[in-house]
């Protein structure tokens, strides 16, 4: 998993940066909104935690922005308020899930990992059903009609975060990022070999994935 923290309290994105380190999870932290909102943009997450009070920008207007841009992150609202009013906004506004301060480790990790679980398809034993097409999350393999297909790591990175994000647009810059790291050695083309080969792949399900010139890429499941 890699989350984004979006939280001014120092101590409490310190703290929560080695529990993080402790289970082998990713993350970013940012202290102000605008800080949060650019790394929201640029990177891509499978949770972003929001606190409502922030600096500069508010947690509710970066999750009005980032929705209204097509983001569908998963995204849990972190906040000292503790007002009914306060969760409807949140909520009303795209958040996935609400936590008050003070809250427990334990507590926070187990939302977390239920909300990287979340996607907008059948999910089932760890894996994602989309009409005859099985894809399992774990290990990176796959089933048309029941009958396996092979598929490398890269491939199967590149399918888990388009597949679980069906509609959300993915620059090049993003993908690179994720499937093969920010300093890796490659370029852009290789984005588009590994594409063409998930589109042979992919033939015979419902699942299509279009190029958006010069922007980049998406998953879309077709009717």
């Amino acid at each position: 998993m890699k989350i984004l923290f979006v939280e001014d309290e120092k101590k409490v994105t310190e703290a929560l940066k080695e529990l993080c380190k402790m289970q082998n999870i990713q993350c970013d932290v940012a202290n102000d909104g605008d800080e949060g909102m650019l790394y929201a943009l640029n990177q891509i997450y499978d949770v972003i935690v929001l606190d409502i009070m922030l600096p500069r920008k508010s947690g509710i207007e970066i999750l009005q922005e980032l929705r209204a841009n097509g983001n569908k992150t998963p995204v849990l609202m972190l906040t000292a308020k503790d007002t009914v009013e306060d969760k409807v906004k949140g909520l009303d506004s795209g958040a996935d899930d609400y936590l008050v301060k003070p809250f427990s480790a334990k507590e926070l990790f187990a939302r977390l990992r239920a909300l990287g679980r979340r996607v907008d398809s059948d999910y089932i034993d760890n894996s994602i059903t989309i009409g005859n097409f099985k894809f399992d999350l774990e290990n990176y393999t796959a089933t048309i009609d029941d009958q396996p297909i092979k598929l490398s790591y890269k491939e199967g990175m590149l399918l888990e975060m388009l597949i679980k994000r069906p509609e959300q647009v993915f620059s090049r810059e993003q993908i690179l990022d994720r499937v093969w790291g920010f300093d890796a050695d490659v370029n852009e083309n290789n984005i588009e070999i590994y594409i063409h080969n998930l589109r042979k792949k992919l033939k015979g399900t419902r699942i299509k994935i279009e190029t958006l010139r010069s922007i980049g890429y998406k998953l879309k499941v077709m009717d």
